[in-house]
């Protein structure tokens, strides 16, 4: 299926690791051109030799979204260089365990500019481009906002904001032809998922407990999985898709665990 992304420019934000070099990996396929927003030049640059390797069209922009200026300058070099955004996926973050009990306010408030702020800086900065575009954002997601896990209040918090903003702009943007979705993982396999897993005492086993419970194929998400359904709601093939909370995540989310034994 052709999804008529040719040379469209789309910022990814965390576009160079995990479920972001899955997205960004993809773009770049279906020929669309991914500007890679992330704070580590090294990993913003290899992912710019991959897609450069397989001959595709790509550019990085080293940025630290948790400072407001950097999500501005972000924009306007991504304006200065194409002269065009035609869609916005917000995907950096990361799940720090700020909890309730463990946390305070000066590290409640940083992870918010960690894990929301920036989504909404990013979208406000790219809008005038958006609007001439007629282009699309895509949120990504987490399954914390409507579980909970425990002990990871600031992101949880986070990510219902990720979902309220995704609706919310959905409605202020209708008369612009902006589509905005929201792709919502649970349990993918990502570097930091696989870092977190190594502080636990007994990670193999941890991780065959958390697949279990993953109703389709008792498996974890592929960042692929999720850069499949991101790609399909930035393009034209999903036209008539906005508001959306889509969730890609093997059933975790919403059918019953008793399924799975």
């Amino acid at each position: 299926m052709n999804l008529n992304l040719q040379d469209k420019i789309i910022i990814v934000t965390g576009g160079a690791r995990g479920i972001g070099e899955g997205i960004s990996t993809l773009l770049a396929a279906e020929g669309a051109i991914p500007v890679i927003v992330g704070r580590d030049e090294a990993d913003n640059q290899r992912m710019v030799e991959i897609i450069t390797a397989i001959g595709s069209r790509t550019h990085q922009i080293v940025a630290e979204l948790t400072r407001p200026d950097d999500c501005k300058r972000a924009v306007a070099q991504t304006l200065a260089r194409f002269g065009r955004i035609d869609g916005l996926v917000n995907n950096a973050g990361e799940n720090d365990s700020v909890g309730l009990e463990t946390g305070d306010y000066e590290r409640f408030i940083a992870s918010l500019h960690k894990n929301v702020v920036h989504y909404y800086l990013m979208a406000h900065h790219a809008l005038p481009a958006l609007k001439k575009s007629r282009g699309a954002i895509v949120n990504i997601g987490s399954k914390v906002a409507e579980t909970g896990q425990g002990g990871t209040s600031a992101y949880a918090a986070a990510n219902g904001g990720r979902n309220a903003l995704t609706r919310e702009w959905a409605v202020e943007l209708l008369p612009y032809g902006i589509r905005v979705n929201a792709v919502i993982v649970a349990e993918c396999w990502t570097p930091l998922y696989e870092n977190w897993l190594k502080t636990l005492p007994n990670p193999d086993e941890t991780l065959r407990q958390i697949t279990a419970k993953i109703p389709l194929g008792q498996r974890m998400t592929t960042p692929s999985e999720i850069a499949n359904t991101v790609t399909f709601l930035l393009s034209s093939r999903s036209s008539h898709t906005t508001g959306q909370l889509i969730h890609v995540d093997g059933g975790y989310t919403h059918l019953d665990r008793a399924i799975t034994g």
